[in-house]
């Protein structure tokens, strides 16, 4: 059923749950139902569009009951830290690919792809600073980047200014910005040395340490794509003192506490999807040092 232009805000929402639809089932579930929420607030009354967000909900209800054993559909905790932890995966790769002066229509849809799995982040609440920053970010960088390419210029690599407003339009054809020269543009995650881990959440990533798995970007078939270079994994430094798993002195955990914990072991889960030993370590450890001294 063809999209109603009322409803043209989530086309690339929708699209992305598309692409996602074999390679991540989860990704897929939560697009559409950001799609869904947001299209009910844009026009849930012209007869076109509830039509269109009726077909919409009994799609996500036949998805509910085909994941109903997975946890990442049935537990918001996780759902949550599965799109966070995909998306921020995706903004790292594009901007190691970024840093690294490697300009492709991977990374610009990669970058693109990002911002738009932070807008499907507010499904579970409103976003945090980091995330809204991220997402300006990653949606600036596709535009300056493809409308470089698209005028035969090179692209500034790392952070620069940024000028006006981006309408999210996958094209990128709107009077989006000009290959301005490098300004200083404040971004906490861009600004940390190289192989820092860049912090969102509390969750630690090395910044561009592999491309996410399945990274939902095509290029032409006539183009040969460019394969990020692997940098070998660092394992962290490991906290000897959470050997000692008992509990020091009298510590009284509140609810907030194990909730904290909680999240902490399911972003750990959610890396191991991905492979990602450090961050499952660090998250890991976060969780034990909670548990046992009532500290962060």
């Amino acid at each position: 059923m063809a999209l109603p232009p009322q409803l043209k805000a989530v086309q690339h929402h929708l699209r992305t749950a598309q692409e996602h639809e074999q390679r991540d089932p989860v990704v897929a579930y939560y697009c559409r139902l950001y799609a869904m929420q947001t299209g009910m607030k844009l026009d849930s009354k012209s007869p076109e569009c509830r039509k269109f967000l009726v077909k919409l909900m009994d799609q996500l209800e036949t998805m509910k009951k085909e994941l109903s054993n997975n946890e990442s559909i049935t537990q918001e905790i996780v759902g949550h830290a599965h799109i966070e932890n995909y998306a921020l995966k995706m903004f790292l790769y594009a901007d190691n690919e970024d840093r690294s002066g490697r300009f492709h229509k991977n990374m610009i849809k990669s970058f693109y792809t990002a911002s738009l799995l932070i807008d499907v982040l507010t499904v579970f609440g409103e976003l945090s600073d980091e995330n809204i920053q991220h997402r300006k970010y990653a949606r600036w960088k596709a535009t300056y980047i493809h409308n470089c390419l698209k005028n035969g210029e090179t692209p500034q690599s790392g952070p620069i200014g940024m000028e006006g407003e981006i309408d999210g339009d996958e094209g990128f054809s709107a009077p989006g910005p000009p290959c301005p020269q490098p300004r200083s543009f404040t971004h906490t995650p861009d600004q940390a040395p190289a192989g820092a881990a860049a912090s969102n959440h509390n969750i630690q990533i090395s910044p561009g340490a592999h491309a996410p798995a399945n990274t939902p970007a095509e290029l032409p078939s006539s183009a040969d794509p460019v394969k990020p270079v692997p940098v070998p994994r660092s394992m962290p430094d490991f906290d000897s003192s959470l050997l000692n798993t008992k509990q020091e002195g009298d510590v009284r955990l509140t609810p907030e506490d194990f909730t904290r914990a909680q999240k902490y072991c399911k972003y750990a889960g959610s890396a191991l999807q991905y492979e990602d030993v450090t961050t499952a370590i660090q998250n890991l450890q976060k969780a034990l040092k909670l548990l046992t001294s009532g500290k962060e």
